[in-house]
């Protein structure tokens, strides 16, 4: 009997590839087997535009081998025209006999239309393979899908005692090079870095990223900051704050609404997501992070744990956005994975 399961996570491994590339489409990979059993083909999804993993498996094959095969992939076929032809139609017409989904589609020009195409043309169609670690793969598209606002993910790297940073602000470096390289590829999967204005004064940091989001209420960075040269950067202050400057074409301003003196977070969302910002990646001090916590905003936590403690009372912390009285008034996130990164560690969260 066929390995499911097996194969299902050699089509995560295929679509995990792309990490990054694919927004605003989710990851998707895909293998074919003949009517034997054996693996003929495997394709992914490599970038938003390109062919969907199942095309891309599909027409890698010339002669016919996959007909009365089975097509494995982690999420249901398209049934519609975007940028592509839907993906069901052309496993119809190359005679494939059984289909094995991951998890559904809930886009609302899938949601089990792209199922029911394949089964209204005899096809064997078996769900539900993996569907929690497909869904998982997918966290972005389906918060997308679902809730219709960004995808917030923080990263923060600390002392074994929690700290980011000595009582005068040293903090480099806390974690070690490999981890900070493994911080960087991290930010690949998402579409804007997310940052405060004490952090750019305090570190002036290149956060090298197609698009990135500073919040800085009264304009109080430099506009020469290192961060200000990125490709594209966009400036959130607060509604009445005025810029007199004139500022590079690459920089945008959105102008939020505050709640208790502060960028209101929530609002601050909504904008972004009205620009098509799927996910963003948040890396600054424990002020800012911790007021994502306080308001429930943060969906993933990355926490990388350097074998150090600062043992210093006025060290600063990675969350400081609440006062809280009894533990019972915890947030409450689960455990993801843990990670060796020579002696550091990263510890990875979700909402519970």
């Amino acid at each position: 009997m066929t390995d499911y399961k097996k194969i299902m996570k050699r089509c995560i491994a295929l679509a995990k590839k792309a990490g990054g590339k694919t927004s605003p489409n989710p990851l998707v990979g895909c293998v074919v087997l003949d009517k034997n059993g054996v693996v003929i083909s495997e394709g992914y999804h490599h970038k938003y535009g390109d062919a969907h993993a199942e095309r891309d498996a599909l027409l890698k094959l010339k002669n016919g081998e996959e007909k009365e095969g089975t097509l494995v992939v982690n999420l249901e076929p398209c049934s519609h025209y975007g940028k592509t032809p839907p993906c069901a139609d052309l496993i119809v017409e190359r005679g494939l006999k059984t289909v094995v989904i991951g998890c559904g589609d809930n886009n609302p020009k899938v949601n089990g239309k792209g199922i029911q195409k394949l089964k209204q043309a005899g096809i064997d169609v078996i769900c539900g393979i993996l569907e929690d670690e497909c869904r998982e793969l997918n966290e972005v598209f389906f918060t997308d899908i679902e809730e219709k606002r960004p995808f917030v993910a923080i990263k923060t790297a600390t002392t074994i005692d929690g700290k980011i940073s000595t009582c005068i602000g040293d903090s480099k470096w806390i974690t070690s090079e490999k981890s900070r390289k493994y911080g960087k590829k991290l930010r690949l999967y998402y579409d804007a870095i997310l940052t405060s204005s004490n952090t750019v004064v305090s570190d002036n940091p290149v956060m090298k990223h197609k698009i990135n989001i500073i919040l800085d209420k009264d304009f109080k960075t430099d506009i020469n900051s290192e961060i200000y040269k990125n490709e594209k950067v966009i400036l959130v202050i607060g509604e009445k704050t005025e810029i007199k400057a004139e500022l590079p074409n690459n920089i945008s301003v959105i102008k939020c609404g505050l709640k208790n003196n502060k960028i209101d977070l929530r609002v601050l969302l909504k904008e972004i997501y009205k620009l098509g910002i799927k996910s963003v990646f948040v890396e600054a001090g424990g002020e800012l992070c911790g007021s994502f916590i306080k308001e429930n905003l943060a969906d993933k936590i990355y926490h990388f744990i350097a074998p150090k403690i600062l043992n210093d009372n006025s060290g600063k912390s990675c969350f400081n956005g609440d006062e809280i009285e009894k533990i019972s008034q915890s947030k409450i996130y689960r455990l993801v994975s843990v990670k060796k990164l020579g002696d550091d560690i990263l510890i990875t969260y979700k909402k519970g």
